[in-house]
């Protein structure tokens, strides 16, 4: 039988949603108050969902601490308290919520082989959040 589980985690880290390939005027068209020069910032919360058969002997999906470590080296070490505008991955792509969506489940299914991962979602705020998952 195969099972999910998904646990949360938390980081907090400030971008500028600004793309050289736009003029100044459309990109306070396009990311408005997102566009300030100075930045802002977000208490990001991240989703990791894992899928896989239960194992016999442990009767879970994974080892709930090799996933932890793993978020922490992967995701929260690297952009917890940073400027994602300068991150090398986001180098020659704005760092929009769908795009650190975007890295955090590159990273995560490079990283963690325990169990697969199924999604990944990251909220920005109340409101805002974006995931990426598996067909």
């Amino acid at each position: 039988m195969r099972a999910y589980f998904g646990r949360r985690y938390r980081f907090s880290a400030s971008h500028r949603l600004h793309t050289e390939a736009l003029s100044a005027e459309e990109n306070r068209a396009a990311y408005g108050k997102c566009n300030n020069p100075h930045g802002h910032g977000h208490n990001y919360i991240v989703e990791v969902r894992v899928g896989g058969d239960v194992d016999a002997e442990t009767g879970m999906v994974c080892n709930l601490v090799e996933l932890d470590d793993c978020v922490r080296r992967e995701v929260l070490e690297v952009f917890d308290h940073t400027n994602l505008n300068l991150h090398a991955c986001f180098e020659d792509v704005v760092p929009t919520t769908e795009s650190v969506c975007a890295e955090i489940y590159r990273r995560m299914k490079g990283a963690f082989h325990a169990a697969e991962i199924v999604a990944v979602r990251v909220e920005e705020t109340n409101n805002n959040f974006f995931e990426i998952r598996e067909h």
